[in-house]
């Protein structure tokens, strides 16, 4: 049996550090204020970059181009390691379809090496989430064919609830009417969303007031999580006191504590903004 490596990219919004203890490895999309020079994740500042955000500057992404997957698989394969490739939804990016193109390619040249790309239909720390328990399962010993399946096997239970502090991220993507932005800012109407089952943003329910948002999100946990006492993720828009708010949420509902706090990279939080909270978990369904 061939060793294999887990690769990702940095959709998943898992610190590089912890990407490199699990031995994962990846790639990252990039991003770019209008004037302004591209960045790849991770170049600047979290802070620096939701607070120009704040400021009114408008950020673009770009997705991991083909090239740049090939040269980081070429490298493990030369090595003798076959592949597993745990990506983005390609229902928000492009990112995933970039590895395939490359996993195609490279399967040409190496064909006695196995290249399984996986489009996890996952987003920021819910992709992050799908990652650590493929790790986990690799550390148990399963090949690459048994973590496969057992990766797709998680995706269509794995839940994505968020809300945001502003509704103009997502009136520039398209996610909600003007006149619906113009009104949550005025009547303080926050949305519920969710990633549906085709890997895509989906407006949920609408809300008032940033508390009833997060005891939303933390009853449909409560509600559909498969275990309410096991592991689960928040991820934040530079708002860590509004992530630890919904898990004290969560808690006070019979839930167990947040497994991992993560920051909102630049590429989601391009479009979702400051102030975003997602939660993450296995459910009884998306």
């Amino acid at each position: 049996m061939s060793d294999y490596v887990i690769m990702s990219d940095t959709g998943c919004d898992i610190e590089f550090d912890m990407l490199r203890e699990w031995g994962v490895g990846f790639r990252g999309l990039s991003f770019h204020f209008e004037g302004d020079i591209e960045h790849p994740e991770g170049e600047m500042p979290k802070s620096e970059f939701y607070a120009r955000m704040r400021a009114g500057e408008v950020s673009k992404t770009s997705a991991v181009n083909s090239q740049s997957f090939k040269e980081l698989f070429e490298e493990a394969l030369k090595d003798g390691h076959d592949i597993l490739y745990i990506g983005f939804s390609s229902g928000i990016s492009a990112t995933s379809s970039s590895a395939e193109m490359a996993a195609n390619e490279l399967r040409e040249e190496y064909p006695d090496r196995k290249i399984v790309t996986i489009d996890t239909l996952c987003a920021s720390a819910g992709e992050g989430l799908i990652l650590h328990y493929a790790v986990e399962k690799k550390n148990e010993g399963a090949d690459i064919e048994e973590n496969a399946e057992y990766v797709r096997s998680l995706i269509p239970n794995l839940a994505h609830w968020f809300t945001v502090e502003d509704l103009v991220y997502l009136k520039r993507g398209g996610r909600v009417s003007a006149a619906a932005a113009f009104a949550g800012g005025v009547l303080g109407i926050k949305p519920v969303l969710h990633v549906d089952d085709e890997g895509r943003l989906v407006n949920m329910m609408k809300v008032r007031g940033r508390d009833q948002s997060l005891k939303t999100i933390a009853k449909k946990y409560i509600e559909t999580a498969q275990d309410p006492k096991g592991i689960y993720y928040i991820s934040h828009g530079d708002c860590l006191d509004d992530a630890k708010k919904l898990e004290s949420m969560i808690e006070a509902e019979g839930g167990g504590k947040c497994a991992l706090f993560t920051g909102i990279g630049t590429i989601i939080g391009s479009h979702a903004g400051p102030g975003t909270i997602a939660l993450f978990f296995l459910a009884s369904g998306r």
